[in-house]
């Protein structure tokens, strides 16, 4: 029988994917585990406990000077952490143990007057605000990067051939910029769907024990309204403690994120296999494939982005289930954002900079690219084909046409020419010249580079704005 085995002085703190030594880099990063800390998020407590104090100062809820030695003592090193530690074993809160240290912190006097009329959802759920407001911090330059990146390749590309496909199949030729304009298009309302969320998500709470704001007197409202500037927050119109709106939409708003650049890692995955060829991600000496395998240049960071893509669309689920809460309080949804919203955290801004590495050095194989559409030419220039026949005959009647054609040079393993020849109705109508236009794919790429060129306009603009932030 065997048993885990650990060495003697291990404390087994790390339990956590995202916490690990050796794979938590793939899971989060080191601003995600920064905002995240479990330290730090007791000093965030108490500076949001700081604020309290001094905004009811303000207003003669509290004396000054209590307030100061409030916000003096809002130290963690102060704190001893230990204690608080034992304080919630023994008290079961979240808060209490915390609380408890931080009188004493305070000392008997000033101590008497912490967390005055709050309770502790206030403090938490504000907590929370300025954590999510510190991870869109992160996650909007991270994305700002990508899109140059792409925008800049983009351009390059916009009248590069290459090959549409649909359905996994080969569809049409088009500008490969206009791929690369899909994702930054993409990205770009990103951009506006942030700005947007930040209005409803980055709001403080103080409200009391049933949302009433009975503990601050008359003067709840005014001194929400001081509280929240002081964190650079904005002032609900009224409690939200348990309308979790707010919470599930940045969850779903990063799982959306992490989604779009889950599509783009994929893609680069699969162009980049031998059989298409027209990308890949750069490759530096010491970097391994396989264990078994030598030759092997596994995409490993495209795999990984989409690991994380699928791992933060599982936290929306987790969040959704949030909304349904008892009355005027449940901590039954607080304890799952507890976990849902670091997660989904993590994963988005380790899966933001997968993607900046890999479309930083993102290299490009036009030759593939010109290949891969001329060995499907015969079959992808039959929209053309079509359509210009039409002209004489009818649309209707010369998709019947090419239709059957078409089937019958991919069952038989015939070149559509040979068949074009045998059939009078199609030599009737178009002459060999006429022909080989209709079969000329570098002429049939419609608006690819108007589109492409429209779309890198609309970004490097929304990249050159300077977007305020509500601090």
């Amino acid at each position: 029988m065997t048993g885990i085995v650990c060495v003697s002085e291990c404390t087994h703190s790390r339990g956590h994917i995202s916490d690990s030594r050796f794979y938590g880099d793939r899971y989060a990063t080191p601003a995600s585990r920064r905002i995240f800390c479990d330290n730090c998020r007791h000093q965030r407590w108490l500076d949001v406990e700081s604020a309290l104090a001094q905004a009811e100062a303000e207003l003669g809820l509290i004396p000054q000077s209590m307030a100061d030695e409030i916000s003096a003592s809002a130290q963690l090193e102060l704190i001893n952490l230990g204690r608080v530690e034992e304080e919630i074993t023994i008290s079961g809160h979240s808060l209490v143990g915390l609380l408890r240290v931080f009188e004493r912190a305070c000392g008997k006097a000033a101590g008497q007057f912490i967390h005055y009329g709050a309770t502790t959802q206030d403090i938490q759920d504000t907590g929370q605000a300025l954590e999510m407001r510190d991870v869109l911090r992160e996650v909007e330059p991270a994305l700002r990067e990508i899109v140059k990146h792409l925008a800049n390749l983009a351009e390059e590309h916009a009248e590069t051939m290459a090959l549409g496909r649909t359905h996994a199949q080969p569809a049409l030729p088009m500008g490969f910029g206009l791929k690369l304009a899909s994702w930054v298009d993409e990205l770009n309302r990103h951009f506006d769907r942030i700005e947007q969320a930040r209005e409803r998500i980055l709001v403080a709470q103080l409200f009391g024990g049933a949302g009433t704001m009975a503990g601050f007197g008359v003067r709840g409202p005014e001194l929400l309204e001081r509280f929240a500037s002081r964190l650079g927050l904005k002032a609900p119109t009224m409690g939200w403690h348990v309308a979790r709106d707010r919470v599930v939409e940045f969850v779903s708003l990063l799982a959306m994120i992490t989604g779009s650049l889950g599509r783009i890692a994929d893609e680069i995955r699969i162009l980049s296999r031998p059989e298409f060829g027209e990308l890949e991600e750069a490759w530096k000496a010491g970097k391994v494939g396989s264990s078994t395998m030598p030759h092997k240049r596994n995409p490993e960071r495209c795999e990984q982005v989409v690991v994380m893509a699928r791992l933060a669309a599982a936290q929306v689920g987790l969040a959704l289930t949030g909304m349904i809460g008892d009355h005027e309080r449940d901590s039954r949804a607080l304890r799952i954002e507890w976990a849902c919203v670091p997660d989904v955290a993590h994963y988005c801004l380790s899966a933001c900079a997968m993607v900046k590495e890999s479309v930083a050095t993102l290299i490009v194989h036009p030759e593939r690219l010109a290949e891969n559409v001329a060995a499907v030419t015969n079959q992808v220039m039959s929209e053309r084909l079509m359509l210009t026949l039409g002209e004489g005959v009818g649309k209707q009647r010369a998709h019947e046409i090419v239709y059957d054609m078409t089937q019958q040079s991919i069952e038989e393993g015939v070149d559509i020419h040979e068949i074009i020849d045998h059939n009078e109705e199609v030599k009737d109508q178009l002459d060999d010249e006429e022909l080989a236009t209709v079969f000329n794919p570098l002429t049939y790429l419609g608006s690819s580079a108007e589109l492409t060129t429209r779309t890198v306009a609309e970004a490097r603009k929304r990249l050159d704005e300077d977007r305020p932030e509500v601090d």
